[in-house]
Formats: structure tokens, C-alpha cells, sequence
């Protein structure tokens, strides 16, 4: 589904926006640290300070209310904007809190992410996110 030049422009931008809805369609998007395996990506919910129980952030409340979800990763150049792409994933998301599926997502994000390597993430939850479709637009390879 990913092609190879997807793949480099992955991970050459290693911040994406999240976008989740709730019940009744209402928006939201956050900036997220993520990882590609397969046909999933992967949101873990991590240690920074937030304010409350991290298991009831508004993203993990809407996909419960509402598993359909798209992520964008893209870049942006205001010198060249024949450099401009992005890629948009779309699919159904599941909240994960334990198993082995958790545990290879958290350790992949570890791998790309060296703050998560200090950070007690074992006992939070992963967003994974079934990829069902890819749509390109501009210079992604």
C-alpha cells in the first residue's frame, strides 16, 4: 500500500497530525510522534505532562466513540513550493493496552524516538491505525 518513496518521505518527517472525530462529528487534531509497521501506524499515548488521566484524552474518547481516522504527514517549503507534499492515511483506529502488538509498536517508537526510550510507556495504551487507504498529493518522493 506504502510505496518505497512513501517510505523515505516518512521518515524523513517525523511529525504528523492526528485527526480523530467524536460521536456527533466534531473535529480534532493533534500534532503526533508515530511509526509505520506494516499496514499499521502507530500513536503512542506517552509520558508528558498532561492534564488528567492520559486514558482519557480526547483522542482515545473519540476513537472509542468513533474509529474513523486520517493522519497527514507532509512538508512544507515556502521557498520552493514545487517541494510542497503530503500523504494522507486513512482507516480505522483501535486502542491497544497490552499484548505483543503493544509491546513491537512501543519498542519501534522507542527505536525512532530517543525520549521514549526514558519513558515509562509500558503501562499507556498505542493508537493503532489500520491503514485502509493512501492518497498523495505534491512531492512525496
Amino acid at each position: 500500500m506504502l510505496s518505497e518513496a512513501d517510505h523515505s518521505f516518512i521518515a524523513r518527517h517525523p511529525v504528523a497530525r492526528l485527526a480523530t472525530a467524536d460521536a456527533l462529528g466534531e473535529p480534532h487534531v493533534i500534532p503526533v510522534c508515530y511509526v509505520i509497521l506494516g499496514s499499521n501506524l502507530y500513536v503512542a499515548i506517552d509520558g508528558k505532562p498532561k492534564s488528567g488521566d492520559p486514558r482519557n484524552l480526547k483522542r482515545l474518547r473519540n476513537i472509542a466513540a468513533n474509529p474513523r481516522v486520517a493522519v497527514i504527514i507532509d512538508h512544507y517549503d515556502d521557498d520552493d513550493w514545487d517541494r510542497l507534499g503530503w500523504l494522507m492515511l486513512r482507516g480505522t483506529a483501535e486502542i491497544i493496552d497490552r499484548g505483543e502488538e503493544h509491546g513491537v509498536a512501543q519498542n519501534a517508537l522507542r527505536q525512532r524516538y530517543v525520549p521514549y526510550r526514558s519513558m515509562a510507556l509500558e503501562a499507556l495504551p498505542v493508537i493503532a491505525l489500520r491503514i485502509e487507504r493512501v492518497v498523495r498529493w505534491g512531492n512525496v518522493g
